[in-house]
Formats: structure tokens, sequence, C-alpha cells
């Protein structure tokens, strides 16, 4: 049995997807239990359990061959990452608990930062996941290309692309979630001892002027990148609801700074296949 958490969300989803064409048995573990029932129509066993449970998040985990782990994002969190902290106490308490064979958890581009930042909660997760001896693989992606969703409405009304990526010609490493999915549930096959890093990004580094040329392309509009002033970040994301703004502009800093990359050569980095203009394509068309 795999069993995915995370099932609901766009990697948990390709994930599923990969392994069911594969023929394998799946487990979705969601919160709720209509959430639930597409999966269900498509053959998987549905557990009930949210990732502060670590009882209901125990049964789910019983008997699996491989668990892949992806705690819910928590994009506004708390001095010290409070939540984060107790989403971790708690799967750490059910993988001791239920021992499945291996595991796969979906971690970030950066982890291995000493800055804190936004992403410091996988960090957090990725160290607590070391201490316990069930084999761990830790899937590094790059930046979301599906984070272009926030651009479709400014491309579209504005043309233009309200980048916090800066300089606008700079290019980082960029990966559609369907290739994280499709890769996870290769991983989860696979065997292997002791925790293990494995990094993926798409087949080139993407840009600001790269985003808003690919939404020219699908939007047929000449759309241009806008660089958002650093000094407006806090201001503007305290107006957007933020009670805690400083993590997400720190990671921001990270990408831009370059101190938010890749821990491994540039050489062993895996690729996925699908290009930026597909995945603006999609999101353009919703």
């Amino acid at each position: 049995m795999y069993v995915i958490t995370g099932i609901t969300g766009q990697v948990g989803g390709a994930l599923a997807n990969a392994l069911l064409k594969a023929g394998k048995p799946v487990r979705a573990v969601v919160r709720d239990e209509n959430k639930g029932m597409v999966w269900s129509a498509r053959g998987c066993e549905v557990a009930l359990a949210t990732m502060t449970d670590a009882d209901a998040l125990a049964r789910a985990f019983e008997g699996a061959e491989a668990v892949f782990i992806l705690p819910p994002p928590e994009f506004d969190p708390a001095p010290r990452f409070p939540e984060a902290r107790e989403v971790i106490e708690t799967i750490v308490a059910a993988i001791a608990r239920a021992r499945p064979r291996r595991i796969v958890c979906l971690s970030t581009i950066g982890a291995q930062a000493v800055q804190i930042n936004l992403l410091t909660q996988r960090t957090l997760l990725e160290e607590a996941l070391r201490k316990q001896s069930i084999p761990v693989t830790f899937l590094r992606p790059g930046w979301f290309m599906e984070n272009c969703a926030w651009d479709v409405d400014s491309a579209r009304d504005e043309g233009i692309l309200h980048s916090f990526l800066q300089p606008l010609d700079r290019a980082i490493p960029m990966i559609a979630t369907e290739d994280i999915g499709e890769l996870a549930a290769k991983l989860m096959l696979e065997e292997w001892t002791g925790a293990r890093i494995v990094e993926l990004e798409g087949q080139q580094r993407t840009s600001p002027n790269d985003i808003a040329a690919a939404f020219s392309a699908v939007l047929g509009k000449p759309v241009r990148a806008q660089a958002v002033p650093r000094e407006t970040w806090e201001t503007l994301f305290v107006s957007q609801g933020m009670k805690h703004p400083m993590p997400r502009i720190r990671m921001l800093d990270g990408f831009n700074e370059g101190w938010i990359d890749f821990e491994g050569r540039r050489e062993d980095i895996l690729k996925g296949k699908t290009p930026l203009v597909d995945v603006i394509r999609k999101l353009a068309a919703r």
C-alpha cells in the first residue's frame, strides 16, 4: 500500500495519478470525507486524518510500503513556526507507531539554508525525519511554475507581471507540479537505505522576463515584467492580511540573493519535462 498525504493538492494528485496508472494500491489521507470521494471512486482506500492527530495519522500509515509526507502549507507562520512544529511532532509520532517501510518527503530547494525564512518549515521537517531510522528521501524541487497562477489576471488585464523575483533577468530553478508528482511516484517505488536528497528542476532556469514572454505567447498580447520595490513588500503583505510577513520576505530575498538554491552539484539535479508555457496555458484557461 502506498499512502499519500496532501493528495488533494497539485503535487499529491499528480503522484496519485502516476501510482494508479502503474497499477499500485493507493491510500488517500484526507481531512474531509467529501474530498476523499473522488479518490475512492478511482479505487483508492480513503483514510480520514488531520496532520495534527497522531492516532488517526498512525492508522492511515499502517501497513504502508511507502508514505508520502506533504504537510499543509503555512504561508503566514507565527514566530518560531509553532504551526509547523506541531505538525512535525505529529508526523514523527505517527511514523514511529506505524513503521512504514520507507518515506518520501516533499521538501524544497534551499532546505539547507541557515537563514530563517518561510522555507525553514521544511528544514525543521527534514531535521526531525533524519533522526528516525526508516529510510527517507527528501525531494527538493525548485520554485513551482504553478505560482504563476497569481499573475494571470494582471498579465491578461494590464499586460504586466508584478514580480517579487528580482532582478528581472535573473533565472532561477523552476518546475511543474506534474513533474514533481511523477518523480515522487518513482521514488516511492525504489529501495534505498538511510536518508537521501533528490533535487529537481525544469529543463532550463527561468527569469521573470521569461515568464512574461510565456504569458505573451499564451495570451497573444505583449506582457512585460515589472519589479515590485523591495521597500514596499512589508506594507503590501500586511495590507493583504498577513500578520507575520517577514518569513515570506526573507524567502524572496533568498531566491533573489542566491542563498536559496540547490545543495548538490548542478549536473546531479534531475530535470522535469514540462515547459513553462504549457503550465501557463493551463492556468490561463481556468
